[in-house]
């Protein structure tokens, strides 16, 4: 019998960091297309960190870090009264960290393939640059803006490394699709691993699917115009 509530996790889990990604993707990715700051360099590095290292390797240092003797997990602990550790909190934080390059990186192109005439004829009509930034730039890079999201999205469904080390193995709570197709091998029953990695596979083609096409429209409409 397939058990629902990791599919439940998985979308509320990959939800959640998608919404939280892009509040804190999008003033990275502008700031890191627009800034002639000397060091921005190490900031784009540390960005792009989790698509090299292994998954094992970051969430073994964010379980350390996430821990209650450390300082970050003892601070949520303590004043925030949440544990990271085992928790879907925890797997929040986790999966934002991991996933952060697949926002902030197309939304950095987007900006960055924007005329800069834009943004100096906005300037010139008295716009500031929050107004330039949200009438202007974002309307016209519809489609960074779709690849971020739904590659965070998507991004965020298929973890495993990270989220099996911060959160485990916890039925309603941790559990979600993809540590739940490694317990049905570990227990070697390959027909219910099947039907999630089926599933699985299904909706992920089907999202990237989507954005391919979308993004092939934007591209007519803008080579139309």
């Amino acid at each position: 019998m397939i058990d629902l509530e990791p599919f439940y996790l998985t979308l509320k889990l990959a939800l959640t960091t998608t919404v939280i990604l892009f509040a804190i993707g999008l003033p990275i990715a502008y700031w890191l297309a627009y800034s002639k700051f000397r060091l921005k360099a190490v900031v784009e590095v540390m960005v792009s960190l989790p698509l090299v290292l292994p998954p094992s390797v970051l969430g073994f240092y964010l379980l350390i870090a996430f821990s209650p003797e450390n300082v970050l997990g003892k601070f949520f602990d303590q004043y925030l009264n949440t544990r990271l550790v085992f928790t879907f909190p925890g797997l929040v934080i986790a999966s934002v960290i991991y996933s952060l390059p697949f926002m902030v990186q197309p939304l950095q192109s987007g900006f960055k393939t924007l005329p800069a005439s834009l943004i100096e004829a906005s300037y010139i009509l008295g716009k500031s640059k929050f107004k330039t930034l949200c009438k202007i730039l974002i309307p016209n890079m519809k489609a960074s803006l779709l690849t971020g999201i739904v590659l965070s999205f998507a991004h965020t469904i298929g973890e495993f490394g990270v989220v099996l080390m911060i959160g485990g193995n916890i039925p309603n709570e941790t559990k979600v699709v993809s540590v739940a197709i490694y317990d049905e091998v570990q227990s070697m029953n390959y027909h219910n691993a099947n039907v999630y990695a089926g599933i699985l596979f299904a909706l992920t083609f089907i999202i990237l699917l989507s954005v391919y096409l979308i993004n092939h429209r934007f591209y007519k409409i803008n080579s139309s115009n």
